[in-house]
């Protein structure tokens, strides 16, 4: 489980990423069975712009570019009304 810092704004995307990448090549390694859903976390979330958005759904991308199921759970309801806005909210689902 992969999860989230409190603040995800332009500027910690690069960390972000990195971060989830580093997590999906560790499961990967490790052979871990639990690996088959990566799930994030984003019950610590507490300052973010449309940027959080854009990790979620890059993040998203990646888990399921190496075979795997993504879901999110906890998200600050801030952000889920900024995804259904934008029209992504059904891209956040569980696969």
């Amino acid at each position: 489980m992969l999860m989230l810092p409190a603040v995800i704004t332009h500027a910690e995307v690069p960390a972000v990423l990195r971060l989830f990448r580093q997590t999906l090549e560790k499961a990967a390694a490790q052979g871990n069975v639990d690996a088959a859903m990566l799930t994030v976390d984003g019950s610590a979330l507490q300052q973010f712009d449309s940027s959080a958005l854009a990790v979620l759904l890059e993040c998203q991308r990646m888990a399921r570019a190496r075979g795997r199921a993504f879901a999110v759970q906890s998200l600050p309801p801030k952000l889920t009304e900024l995804a259904r806005l934008y029209g992504v909210d059904g891209l956040l689902q569980s696969a």
